[in-house]
This record gives structure tokens, sequence and C-alpha cells, in this order.
């Protein structure tokens, strides 16, 4: 998946830009593929399972969650392609367009 628009690179970031949304994002990176139910989402983050569902589907709108039902339970489930082409929008041409690199991480700079 690429992201050429900015709209919806934009889009994306607006539905992380909450403290809940990210937290929410990093813990179902590290469950991984397999994700987590909501219910125990919520306890880890000590979020009412009301309001971790007004945020989920947030996120989920933005792209960047998935659900399915098991099942009572419905698991969440980061979409990592989704999460690394956003940063990779946003940080994938760091000095391209300079002869300086900014760091080792720096994903330009094996090109050189």
């Amino acid at each position: 998946m690429t992201l050429d628009n900015d709209d919806i690179v934009a889009r994306k970031l607006t539905a992380l830009a909450h403290p809940i949304r990210l937290a929410a994002i990093r813990r179902l990176a590290a469950a991984g593929p397999v994700g987590l139910a909501a219910g125990r989402l919520a306890e880890r983050l000590d979020v009412a399972p009301s309001a971790l569902t007004f945020h989920l589907q947030k996120l989920a709108a933005a792209g960047l969650v998935e659900s399915h039902r098991e099942g009572q339970f419905v698991y969440y489930r980061a979409v990592f392609d989704a999460l690394l082409a956003l940063t990779d929008h946003l940080v994938g041409a760091c000095c391209s367009e300079s002869e300086e690199r900014c760091g080792p991480r720096c994903p330009t700079s094996r090109d050189r």
C-alpha cells in the first residue's frame, strides 16, 4: 500500500492524535497479528470498554486496525501494512535530497 495523497495521510494521523488511540495502537502492535480481545485491551489501557470502542472505531475508519468476532469476543489487530506505509511516507525519503545523513537509522543511507 502506498500513501500518495496527503489528505489520506492527514486522516490517518488525525485518527492517531489521541493518547488512548496511540496507546491502543502500541498495544495492538505489540500483540502482533493475532491482536487482542477488546475487553483485554480495555483492561490493559485502563479504559472503559465503551470509550475504547469509540477510539477503536476511529482507528478502524482510518484503516489502522481491523476487527473480527470470535464467539462473544471482538478481537482487534493493527494493520501493519498501513502503519508501515504511514511511517514510510513520513520519513522514508529522509535525507534523499541532502549530502548529509540524519543518522545510522536513515533509510536512504544504504543507497549511498
